[in-house]
């Protein structure tokens, strides 16, 4: 398998990697993201995994596997990004409230000794309960979801929040495993 970068400052993707038992240093990649772009398509959320893994690859003087991710919460295949402030985050969240939503990373690994990249998106699904102002509101001023697409991390949501998800819960949190292990082995 070789040496393995995430190019993520992300502490869940670290997590998640750690729990893998794989060894990995981080680099984090100065790749500027498109915010730009509100429409959703696959091939988007894989071009910025990509671009994240790339940048750093090309930094890299070693042989080894680089690894980009990037996540995005989809209401009406509209991207929910970060917000921007607190107004934002409260916005977000009664519009994702009751709603059921799509939540997708993507991955890009590139081996730095042939160049050679794999790709994969993994999308999960997510449905809020009514959720009251309050609720949101507080939400917002005790965990300053600030940095999070869609204005939540979903391990971090108390309870009353989610009504049901389907498929892979820490890819909602930034990092499907599975999918991880099948692009680097």
């Amino acid at each position: 398998m070789g040496k393995i970068i995430l190019a993520s400052s992300s502490p869940r993707r670290q997590n998640i990697l750690k729990e893998t038992h794989i060894k990995f240093k981080v680099v984090p990649s100065k790749y500027e993201e498109d915010h730009t772009q509100t429409v959703f398509s696959y091939e988007f959320i894989e071009k910025l995994a990509y671009n994240k893994a790339l940048e750093v690859a090309q930094r890299t003087t070693e042989e080894a596997l680089v690894i980009g991710a990037d996540t995005v919460v989809v209401l009406d295949d509209e991207i929910l990004g970060k917000p921007k402030d607190e107004e934002e985050a409260v916005s977000m969240l009664k519009r994702l409230s009751g709603r059921r939503h799509k939540v997708v990373t993507a991955i890009a690994v590139i081996n730095t000794k042939d160049n050679t990249v794999k790709k994969k998106a993994v999308t999960s699904y997510v449905e809020f309960e009514n959720l009251t102002d309050e609720m949101i509101k507080s939400y917002v001023e005790d965990y300053k979801p600030l940095d999070k697409a869609g204005s939540y991390g979903i391990q971090e949501l108390p309870a009353g929040f989610v009504k049901n998800v389907e498929g892979s819960f820490k890819n909602i949190i930034g990092l499907c495993p599975d999918a991880l292990m099948e692009l680097i082995s």
